[in-house]
């Protein structure tokens, strides 16, 4: 499927099993970062929308405004974090070279690199519109 090229209407039949779609203040800067601390491929970006992939996954940027009649848009904080409670988990993403890319980008590494018992080292960090993004790898 060509990202690059696909109408609205094709991508959106085309979408199947659980999808990611985060609403965000600033679609331009959210796939910069993405792409820059996680190594994302953006699509047809534009000020209100992108395809992000990440590992063969697909997930999706919209910006505020496109939800004027979305019943979710009276729930989104004027400030503030918006993601409390949701990790967005990234598991081909080394966690020590994301922090590092994170702090050099300005975003707010809210655990460093960790090895856990769970069996992978991860870090959590926080992108402008509060959610957390946790790079993981197995031990």
């Amino acid at each position: 499927m060509d990202y690059d090229t696909i109408s609205a209407e094709d991508f959106g039949a085309s979408l199947t099993g659980i999808g990611l779609n985060l609403l965000v203040r600033d679609v331009p800067a959210e796939v910069a970062f993405l792409s820059e601390v996680f190594g994302m491929t953006a699509h047809q970006p534009t000020k209100d929308f992108a395809i992000l992939r990440y590992h063969g996954q697909v997930m999706q940027l919209h910006s505020d405004g496109t939800y004027h009649s979305n019943p979710l848009l009276g729930l989104l904080p004027e400030a503030g974090a918006r993601g409390a409670g949701l990790e967005i988990r990234l598991y081909h993403s080394d966690p020590d070279e994301a922090a590092a890319k994170a702090e050099t980008f300005g975003a707010h590494v809210l655990q460093a690199p960790a090895d856990k018992p769970h069996g992978l080292r991860e870090t959590y960090i926080l992108c402008e519109n509060g959610y957390a993004w946790v790079a993981s790898r197995p031990l």
